[in-house]
């Protein structure tokens, strides 16, 4: 009997980008992910100061929107009743490891211990379990994701970047995002708290996105947790493989 096999397009993508990524030996962790449904994901990194975030959270209530915050483990020791506030409210809390270190300049033991270490206290605080990392300042390097994998952790990056900590007119800070030219379905939108406009251009931003007819998700509910891949740009695919005999 003659056997048929069909083996589906992105199939044929995975093995490229399997094959480009081999051969560079460089590991990519997610920066979006591919999808054909308007959903973009809401990202705010947590490791200075605390005065914005109760505005912060009330503005997300009132567009009835979930985020996901990656807090930095040394905030958690001064605000833990503001990390319990994110878990009442339904936030997705991720780990921006222990005390924002350069992990780059980190061994892989040295990585997971500072992981672990953030990891550790929220569990404590609010006995949950962790699985999304971004690394501090964003930089990665095979250590870092090869660290956070071994941890059972997806290391997230972004596509879209407010730059809410620079000194900008609110005009030109909801246009980063607004008219981002990598602003499309699956993209992963990065504000930080403790800043001083975060709060001034958030309530209009995510009004902007909703007209631009965007459903807000957190990361959580975006991305892919099995049988994936990402492409050079961190893009992030479902692997299909569809046999046929």
């Amino acid at each position: 009997m003659k056997k048929v096999m069909k083996i589906s397009t992105v199939f044929f993508l995975s093995m490229f980008m399997t094959i480009a990524i081999t051969a560079s030996s460089r590991l990519i962790p997610i920066y979006s992910v591919n999808t054909d449904q308007a959903k973009v994901a809401l990202t705010f990194d947590v490791a200075w100061g605390g005065d914005d975030f109760e505005q912060i959270l009330a503005i997300l209530d009132d567009n009835q929107v979930k985020a996901t915050f990656f807090i930095v483990g040394d905030w958690i020791d001064k605000y833990p009743d503001k990390v319990k506030l994110l878990k009442d409210k339904g936030h997705d809390i991720a780990n921006h490891s222990n005390s924002h270190p350069h992990v780059t300049k980190l061994s892989v033991d040295e990585i997971k211990e500072d992981i672990q270490a953030a990891h550790k206290k929220v569990r404590d605080l609010l006995g949950i379990e962790m699985d999304l990392y971004r690394a501090p300042y964003g930089e990665y390097n095979n250590d870092v994701i090869t660290a956070a994998n071994e941890l059972g952790y997806h290391t997230i990056q972004w596509d879209v970047d407010s730059l809410d900590w620079k000194d900008y007119t609110k005009e030109e800070l909801v246009a980063n995002v607004l008219e981002h030219s990598s602003l499309q379905p699956g993209s992963i939108i990065l504000f930080h708290t403790g800043t001083k406009y975060t709060k001034d251009i958030l309530d209009e931003t995510i009004k902007g996105l909703k007209n631009l007819e965007y459903e807000l998700i957190p990361v959580s509910e975006l991305i892919i947790r099995q049988d994936y891949f990402c492409d050079f740009r961190g893009r992030q695919y479902k692997q299909e493989v569809t046999t046929v005999f």
